[in-house]
């Protein structure tokens, strides 16, 4: 069997779809954010301004979170030397996941490598204990969710995204005295529109279900003290699993989960992905602690990110772009075919030294190929001024449309 010939076969399937990815070669500019600088070959490199990164807040950069990490490296040394279990407890973990629960206003928090591992060690692992379980989930969950969901082996059903009837019907229909949890998201990230979560939590009450929130790309961004939509309507406490990520707002690494006591001791003692990864480098850990006391702290950041972000809306509209409204700091711009929007981002790149990634199936549906945009406090006017220019050219040089489909 000619196996290099079916891994060729699979990689050009996807390059005829349009959708082969292509990894930038750069690296971030200390005290220059959102500046990097991409390699081009060995010896060709050039200065480009990210408007794609996750980094939504610029903690990555932040003094008090690079000091953090630099005394943790000379203290501790470089990596947590172990699993959770075997000599990889170190304080730093300890000290974050008591500032993670108290972010949350939950029990305890637990630690994991990265936000798709807590999503998929916690939902696969509740589900294998709850005899019966039945997790309902919403159709545009991320991917780390939805794996999750099926490695547990329990019943799932599939409610239209945000759809509050849908979910009752799916409800009403199963029965009464079987286990139940709703997984659903806060912010999702590619639409940039919010959940239901307060209506989500009374259709849990009156149907007995446990509700788990993935607040990956809200925790930092919302709130008073940065604990995402929940903590900024009140619902927190509603919610029977917060889950996170360290990697996004917080600038670092790694995810968490916060629960009750029972619920975060049982996750440690059965799940895989928890039982038998080794632990987080403590400095990541202390770059993250940092970064969430200053974020609890200071609203600064924040305020300035949601301003950026809607003075970025407010261009793209003066512009004739077809910006898809969101309700929240995502700006996604409609393509609505892979090759194109590949082309777009090339063009971008290669011409203006603009860095946005394409956004093509299977992170969203084929057809809807968007730009998504990330504008932080950094973005100044003149990068605006910039971009906005650059679309516009792009846009009439390759004839795209200018309304959403």
């Amino acid at each position: 069997m000619d196996y290099e010939k079916i891994f060729a076969d699979a990689i050009e399937a996807i390059k005829n779809e349009g959708r082969y990815r292509v990894f930038a070669d750069i690296k971030r500019k200390r005290g220059d954010f959102p500046r990097a600088t991409r390699y081009e070959g060995s010896d060709n490199t050039r200065t480009i301004t990210v408007w794609c990164s996750n980094d939504y807040l610029g903690m990555g950069q932040h003094s008090s979170v690079l000091s953090a990490m630099h005394e943790a490296l000379d203290e501790t040394g470089a990596g947590a030397g172990g699993t959770r279990n075997i000599g990889g407890t170190n304080h730093y973990h300890v000290l974050l996941e008591k500032e993670l629960s108290d972010l949350h206003g939950k029990e305890e928090a637990l630690l994991f490598t990265s936000g798709y591992i807590s999503n998929e060690a916690t939902l696969s692992t509740l589900g294998k204990l709850l005899p019966g379980c039945i997790i309902y989930s919403d159709a545009l969950n991320h991917a780390s969710m939805i794996q999750g969901i099926r490695n547990s082996g329990a019943e799932r059903r599939i409610f239209r995204h945000n759809d509050l009837e849908h979910l009752e019907e799916l409800l009403q229909a199963d029965d009464p005295t079987a286990p139940k949890l709703i997984a659903f998201e806060s912010v999702y990230s590619m639409d940039g529109d919010i959940a239901p979560i307060e209506e989500i939590c009374d259709l849990a009450d009156k149907y007995q279900a446990m509700t788990y929130l993935d607040e990956v790309h809200a925790v930092g961004m919302y709130g008073p003290r940065g604990g995402g939509i929940s903590e900024r309507d009140g619902l927190a406490d509603r919610i029977t699993v917060i889950e996170g990520t360290l990697g996004k707002a917080f600038g670092i690494m790694g995810g968490y989960i916060t629960a009750s006591k029972q619920l975060i001791d049982v996750i440690r003692s059965y799940a895989s992905g928890f039982i038998f990864t080794t632990a987080l480098s403590p400095v990541l850990a202390a770059g993250a602690l940092a970064s969430v006391k200053h974020l609890k702290a200071s609203a600064l950041e924040r305020d300035s990110q949601q301003e950026r972000a809607e003075n970025l809306k407010s261009r793209m509209r003066q512009a004739g772009l077809p910006l898809m409204e969101s309700e929240s700091h995502i700006v996604p711009l409609f393509v609505g075919d892979p090759v194109l929007c590949k082309t777009v981002s090339d063009i971008l790149l290669d011409e203006y030294c603009i860095y946005v990634q394409p956004i093509n199936y299977p992170t969203v549906p084929k057809g809807k190929e968007r730009l998504r945009f990330t504008p932080g406090p950094d973005h100044n006017d003149a990068m605006m001024d910039a971009l906005i220019e650059a679309l516009l050219d792009v846009w009439t040089r390759l004839g795209l449309k200018k309304m959403v489909a």
